[in-house]
């Protein structure tokens, strides 16, 4: 692989920043994502266990069971979740789990930081067997909004470029709720 200082792709044991290439752009749009496209295929480094919620889930990490929360985009939170219900994250939980069924070999891609306050992973998610860059495709399809911290900001225009095209088309979140962190009571939809 190519240099890019200070990125790595995570592994059972890793923690500290390696000089790797980012993983091919995949080729996706805001429609419904294709089968396996060779030339995109990556090697997975974890493997999904369950959905907890549109932007956080369980994976096998090399033999250990980590959670994951998407780097750069923040989804609507769920009901019956920590916080109140907000409108469209019913939604973008049921399509994250169908992104990412349980069984689903998956690359992580790390940012400056590794870790949050939670002790989840912080990574970005790229499906394995097509590539598909699944935070990028949450926020183009609608599901989530672009939320960024410092350090981790790699991906930022690639993530906010894809809000501007689900803003402007009027996708999930920008017209079914009016958009992100709608209450359930504040709008009508779930």
């Amino acid at each position: 692989m190519g240099a890019f200082a200070g990125w790595q792709y995570l592994s059972g044991g890793e923690t500290a920043p390696a000089a790797q290439s980012a993983p091919p752009a995949a080729s996706e749009t805001a429609s419904e994502p294709t089968g396996a496209a060779p030339s995109n295929a990556l090697a997975p480094n974890a493997v999904v266990l369950a959905v907890i919620d549109g932007d956080t889930m369980d994976v096998d990490l090399g033999g250990r069971r980590a959670t994951v929360r998407f780097l750069g985009i923040d989804t609507p939170e769920k009901t019956g979740g920590y916080l109140p219900a907000e409108c469209g994250g019913d939604a973008a939980t049921q399509r994250t789990a169908e992104l990412l069924p349980p069984g689903t070999e998956v690359l992580l891609q790390r940012d400056d930081e590794l870790y949050d306050r939670y002790d989840r992973v912080l990574a970005y998610v790229y499906r394995a067997a097509d590539g598909l860059f699944v935070n990028r495709y949450l926020v183009l399809d609608g599901y989530a909004a672009t939320m960024h911290f410092e350090p981790n900001t790699h991906h930022r225009a690639v993530l906010d470029a894809a809000q501007a095209d689900a803003r402007a088309a009027g996708r999930g979140i920008w017209s079914d709720c009016g958009g992100p962190d709608r209450r359930l009571t504040d709008s009508a939809g779930g």
